[in-house]
């Protein structure tokens, strides 16, 4: 199987950890965030993740894709699901995003290894979020604002390795999103977090991305 993916892509990360998870072999393609070409050969349109499985067929949707992995061999992902899970998930990422998006192009990544692919990342993410430059000035406010929902989940988290207590899908929905948040420098996670964190990215044999 191959995976299109960008490194700083926490959807890309949920398939990338299924797969570390069962120990299998994810041959991983990082596009150049202008290369709207390579997607659009290989399914029509503008999207990562792309997942193409063994037998060629691409796959679009990154829950689709963890759920194939999932399907081959025994599986792991075998622990309860909570609706509080989903919920906190969802209600994280608008919060989120406007201190991880800012700093994506500062971290050196495969991605925007280009000038012009860096430019095409900037131009379209300022017309949803507004100037990076102003952006990165409001750090302090936004993970105060952000602050609320991580000690929600140190709430909920049930043990280190795992959010309900064994591996499951909700494992899927939190993890990636720890990562992007933990680009932020001068962010600290609450200690059930930080230790979650910590414990799952050893485990699956992932580093975390730079903080700045």
């Amino acid at each position: 199987m191959r995976l299109y993916l960008f490194e700083h892509c926490s959807i890309c990360f949920r398939v990338r950890m299924a797969a570390a998870l069962k120990r299998l072999h994810l041959q991983e393609t990082v596009v150049l965030e202008d290369d709207s070409a390579t997607m659009m050969d290989l399914v029509g349109k503008r999207v990562i993740p792309i997942m193409v499985r063994d037998d060629g067929v691409p796959m679009l949707e990154s829950m689709d894709m963890v759920a194939h992995i999932e399907s081959i061999g025994d599986p792991v992902l075998t622990g309860p699901q909570r609706p509080e899970i989903t919920a906190w998930a969802d209600s994280v990422v608008p919060k989120s995003v406007p201190l991880t998006w800012p700093r994506y192009p500062l971290l050196g990544l495969p991605e925007f290894g280009t000038v012009a692919a860096r430019d095409h990342y900037l131009v379209r993410k300022r017309e949803k979020l507004g100037d990076f430059v102003e952006l990165r000035a409001k750090t302090r406010e936004q993970i105060d604002a952000l602050m609320p929902d991580l000690e929600q989940l140190d709430r909920l988290i049930e043990s280190p390795m795992a959010v309900n207590g064994k591996l499951s899908l909700d494992d899927i929905r939190v993890l990636p999103l720890l990562r992007s948040a933990a680009v932020v420098k001068g962010l600290s996670f609450p200690n059930k977090v930080r230790d979650y964190f910590e414990t799952m990215m050893n485990r699956i044999g992932y580093q975390p991305l730079p903080a700045i």
